[in-house]
This record gives structure tokens, sequence and C-alpha cells, in this order.
């Protein structure tokens, strides 16, 4: 019999070193996985810190503006009897100006101011606003565009003196805002003038106390305003779309929704079409701010410049501090480049050459040079109105400019006679040379007519035979080129007058006669 093992004995065998391999690597990736998951819980941890102070931030800043808007809105609260109060003080003295000139009849018995500076000027309007005569006023206005900077700064002094500005000034604009009363290019030419009564208006409508964060405008003055607003959008489908209305007409009504504070969300997208299409406007940037397109300002930066209008894109630029982002020289000489262009493209047009008239070559040759002057004055404007002559030295710019008002003007000097004498259209040869002056000499691509001159040798008729020629010649249309005569065939010419002493003139033997006498020419008529 075999003997039992013994209880204390092991049953297994020892480890081998590949069992210690494995048992190594186990912890090794043990390891590993502890301090990937320890990294994870980490930025974890540091992610959850960061965005609760981004929380923390933002509440305290949530807070900070609330207290603002609650102070804000105590400040207002608290200045309505202030702000009541001096417009009433305004009104009352207004109002008492008014009944004055309805009194004395100011029409018949005050003497009209002269209107030949700025104090005549502001006292005409101030008598229009007095008696709230808004079509008077519209009229005097709009005959006045010569004086668009001088009523820039009468206006807001005499629209102060009315009883109710913003009605007054709705009123004086109704004939031709929101709708034209009369013609459509009636609007479109008294544009500007709407322009310049609705920007007069606001230093007048603002809160005395506090200035443009409120306006003085009455519910029913606002509500009038709101209609007119839509009226005017309505018209849009009538006029054919956004692309058929005049530009006056857009910036008029861009300007209404920001003097009266009738903005709507919802027209944005409208409101950002009507900008872009009109955005070569000065004041088309600082609008788009009010309108509250700021934040849709790169997106339109982006969209004028695949329209090809660079420099409207700068002026955008500037306006909301995106230069960083849309750096101006480049987009400068990118629109001289696209200019250029087109300019050439003008010239090489095959449409625009070939057996075309010399008029119509010269008249190419102007409207490209036209068009390179123009985009090189608006960018020379631009770099002198935001300081970029560091980056962009105008030198070359203007030489360039110089050169094409020098070719203009060589192209005005008249042509030599030489030149005159090939025709530009079939390449055939023109009449001869006129003649100097002093011989009253008329070059005609027509047979030349008749020439009578007394001849020695042949016979004398009497003069009472002979009719009497018109002393002043006819007017003779271009079908009829008979030659008027100054005088009778047969009588001797007119002896000359004059009070100097002349030495007698010889003519030269003319049509095989040699009796000396002056050949009678046909007068010329251009």
């Amino acid at each position: 019999m075999g003997s039992l093992p013994d209880p204390g004995e092991l049953t297994h065998p020892p480890p081998s070193f590949d069992d210690f391999q494995r048992q190594t690597s186990l912890m090794t990736s043990c390891t590993l996985l502890w301090k990937e998951l320890s990294d994870h819980f980490s930025s974890l941890e540091q992610d959850l810190i960061k965005k609760s102070d981004a929380l923390k931030a933002k509440f305290q800043a949530l807070n900070n503006e609330t207290q603002q808007s609650l102070q804000a809105l105590d400040t207002r609260e608290s200045s309505i009897s202030k702000s009541m109060s001096i417009a009433f003080e305004a009104l009352e003295k207004t109002t008492k100006l008014s009944f004055s000139f309805a009194a004395t009849g100011a029409d018949s018995q005050i003497e009209e101011p002269e209107v030949d500076d700025s104090v005549g000027l502001l006292m005409k309007l101030k008598s229009f606003c007095h008696k709230m005569a808004a079509r008077e006023f519209w009229v005097f206005v709009t005959s006045r565009k010569k004086e668009l900077e001088l009523f820039r700064s009468e206006l807001p002094k005499a629209l102060a003196d009315c009883v109710d500005p913003p009605r007054f000034v709705l009123e004086a604009i109704s004939e031709v805002f929101p709708v034209a009363s009369n013609c459509a290019s009636y609007s479109y030419d008294l544009g500007w003038a709407c322009v310049l009564l609705l920007e007069s208006l606001i230093p007048v409508m603002v809160d005395p106390v506090l200035g443009k964060e409120r306006l003085l405008v009455t519910p029913s003055i606002k509500g009038k305003a709101e209609e007119i607003a839509e009226t005017w959008k309505k018209s849009l489908e009538e006029r054919g779309g956004i692309e058929n209305v005049k530009t006056p007409d857009v910036h008029t009504f861009l300007q209404h929704l920001v003097t009266f504070g009738i903005v709507k969300k919802e027209d944005v997208d409208l409101y950002r079409k009507l900008v872009v299409a009109s955005a070569w406007r000065k004041q088309m940037p600082k609008l788009a701010v009010s309108l509250g397109l700021a934040d849709k300002m790169p997106d339109m930066i982006e969209e004028l410049i695949g329209r090809g209008q660079q420099v409207d894109a700068v002026h955008f630029t500037y306006e909301v501090g995106l230069a960083d982002k849309f750096p101006p020289v480049p987009l400068l000489k990118a629109f001289l480049k696209d200019a250029k262009k087109a300019a050439t493209s003008i010239l090489e047009d095959p449409n625009n050459s070939g057996r075309a008239a010399v008029s119509l070559v010269f008249f190419v040759q102007h409207m490209a040079a036209k068009k390179e002057q123009s985009a090189i004055r608006a960018v020379l404007k631009c770099i002198e109105e935001y300081k970029l002559e560091a980056e962009f030295p105008p030198e070359s710019l203007k030489k360039r400019l110089e050169q094409l008002e020098k070719a203009k003007i060589e192209k005005k000097k008249p042509a030599s006679p030489a030149a005159k004498r090939t025709r530009a259209s079939n390449g055939g040869p023109m009449p001869p040379a006129k003649a100097g002056r002093s011989t009253n000499a008329y070059v005609s691509s027509f047979p030349s007519p008749p020439t009578y001159v007394r001849s020695p040798s042949h016979t004398q008729y009497p003069a009472a035979a002979v009719p009497a020629y018109p002393a002043s010649p006819a007017v003779y249309a271009h079908a009829n080129r008979s030659p008027p005569y100054a005088y009778s065939p047969e009588a001797p010419p007119p002896a000359l007058v004059v009070s100097y002493p002349v030495s007698p003139v010889s003519f030269p033997a003319y049509g095989g006669y040699s009796n000396g006498m002056a050949p009678a020419y046909q007068q010329a008529y251009y």
C-alpha cells in the first residue's frame, strides 16, 4: 500500500516565471487605468470649477444689470415730473407764441423776415412752426436744397418752437411719405427733405433729463407712425419688391423707424435686406446699428464684399469695430482691381470697337476713364477718413488720377485740320482742309455752286433789269444748299467802312477772269 500524502505539503506546484510576468503586467495595466481615471476625474473637477465660476460671473453680471435697470427705472420715474414740467413750460411758451401770431394777424401785420442769412432763415422757419403751417413749411424747405447744411443746424431750433413737433413733421412729409400723392418720382426727388426733417426731429423729442434714453412721443403719434410704417411695407409688393425701391425712399423709411423708436424684431430680416441694398448711403452703417443689426454686421460685410462693394464694407467695418477681422487695405486694393478690370472690359468689348464711329469710341474711352476715376476718388476719400496713409500711401493713386484727368483734357482739345481729312467710318478721304478765314471760304462735299463774277468781255446789262437780291441772306435747310448772295451779281460789292487807312487789296485771278474783283463765296453756316 502506498503512503498517504501529508496534508501539510503543497498540492500545487510553485508559480513559474511566466505567471509572475502575467501578474506584473496585470498590476501595470491596473496602475495605468487608475491613473487615467484619476486624470479624468481631475479634468472633470476642473471643468466643473470653471463652469461654476462662469455661472457665478454671469449671475453677478445679471445681478449688476438688474440693479442698474432698477436704478434706471427709479431715475426715469423720478425724472418724469421734472421732464413733464419742462415740457409743459415749453408747450405753454410755444402756445402763447402761436396764439399771439393768430391774434395779431401775423400774415398781414408782421413783416416777413428776409432769408439772407442763418438768422433770417431761423426766423422764417420759426414763423412756420409757430403757426403750425406744415404745408408752407414743406414747400419752403424743399425749394432750398442748396442751403442743406444751414438747415441741419437751424431746423432743430425751429422745431423746438412747435406745439407738437412730431405731428408737425409727419404732416409736412405726408405728401411724399409713405406714398407720394402726385407721382412716384416726386417722392424720390424729395427724399432728402424727409430724411432731413426726421433727423432734425430727434434732438427735439429726447427727454430733457435722460436724453436719448427716452423719447417724448405721445401714444397717438407713435401709433400713427407705426401705421405709416406698415403702409410703406405693404407698398413694397406694389412697387415690385425691394429691388425696385429707390434708395431715398428706403432711407426715409429706416430713418422714420429710428426717429420714432418703432423698430420691430420680427422685421429684422427686412431691415437687413434694405440696408444692404442701399449700403452706399453714408448714414446706412449708423442706421444699421440703430435698427438692431449689430450682431448681423459680419454677414452683411461679407455680402457687400461678394457684391463688389468693398468701400461700403470698409465703412460698415469701422462702424462696428471689425477692422481686425476685415482689414481695410486689402479690401480697398481689391476694389481698385475690380474697377480697373471693369474699365478694361469696357474698352475691349467687341461691340465698342471695329467700325464704330469716332464719337462712339471717344464715348467708350470716356466711360472707362470715368469709372476708374470714381473708384480712385472713393478709395482716396476712404484713406483720408480712416487715416490709412501709413498702410496705403495715396501718392500713386493721386498720380494715376492726374494722368486720367490730363488725358481727359487732351481729348477735349480740337483736332488738327489734317486729322479731320480722314473719315473714321469708312477710311475714305475727306474734302480738302478749309481755307483761311480771311477769304471767307466754304468747303463742302457737294459740288461747288456757280459763282457770278462780272467779266470785262461780257456785255453790260442795265441795273434796273436785274432783280434786286435781299440784303440779308435767308436761312436754308440742309436739303437746299443754293448759295445766298449779299449783293446783285451785276452790282459792285459794298465798300468797307473803316476808321483807319487800309492798303488796297488785290485778288488773284479766279475762274479764268483777271478783273481783280473779289469772288463772292457762299457764307459758312457752321
